[in-house]
């Protein structure tokens, strides 16, 4: 199977998404794997002028000197395990992309999130393609304009979905993941990406 791309309506933006991206058998194969193959851990965030417990647990992995700085934090990455090396490799087949690096987010509820940010660090380059692969439970994803009054949309990520993020997504908009009082099962979320690594 490969991308097929549906397109979100923000102007300045390239958002595209395929809801059947991964087999249903094939996503909660990813799913279970991903639940014993990371180290998950729940790093601090600065909110507020307070450090808080993150929302989610989290882990960074990723090529050798693929270091990456969110939430004021660098973290260095932990090494790649066989699931995320498959996903990554036909990511990479069907894209023509290569990804160096993936950030993992487990979401053990609805009340674990995501808030307002743009994946927008130096790290990334100007206009990052980011490809999000969703495993789990659905949830949804927010996009608002930077400016204000400015357009705003959503769209549910499913289990086995993939989002592609690209061009001026990131400078143009900002996205979240809100807490819900639903009751919601276990999502991990892998956003893949490429480190641009000093020569």
């Amino acid at each position: 199977m490969s991308f097929t791309a549906h397109f979100l309506d923000l102007p300045g933006a390239d958002v595209s998404y395929d809801g059947e991206w991964l087999h249903p058998a094939a996503a909660q194969a990813a799913l279970d794997n991903l639940r014993v193959e990371v180290p998950y851990s729940q790093h601090r965030v600065r909110m507020f002028g307070r450090e808080l417990p993150s929302p989610r647990l989290s882990a960074w992995i990723g090529d050798a000197g693929a270091s990456y700085t969110y939430s004021r934090v660098r973290h260095e990455p932990l090494p790649w395990t066989p699931t995320l090396v498959h996903i990554r490799t036909r990511l990479q087949d069907e894209l023509g992309v290569c990804f160096n690096s993936v950030l993992v987010n487990r979401y053990r509820d609805g009340q674990d999130s995501m808030g307002w940010h743009s994946d927008d660090e130096t790290e990334l380059g100007a206009e990052p393609l980011i490809a999000s692969v969703s495993l789990g439970a659905t949830r949804q994803l927010r996009f608002r304009s930077k400016t204000a009054g400015g357009p705003r949309a959503s769209i549910e990520l499913g289990n086995g979905s993939l989002l592609l993020m690209a061009g001026g997504t990131q400078s143009a908009y900002a996205h979240a993941l809100m807490k819900s009082r639903r009751p919601m099962a276990e999502r991990i979320n892998l956003t893949f990406r490429r480190i641009l690594l000093p020569c």
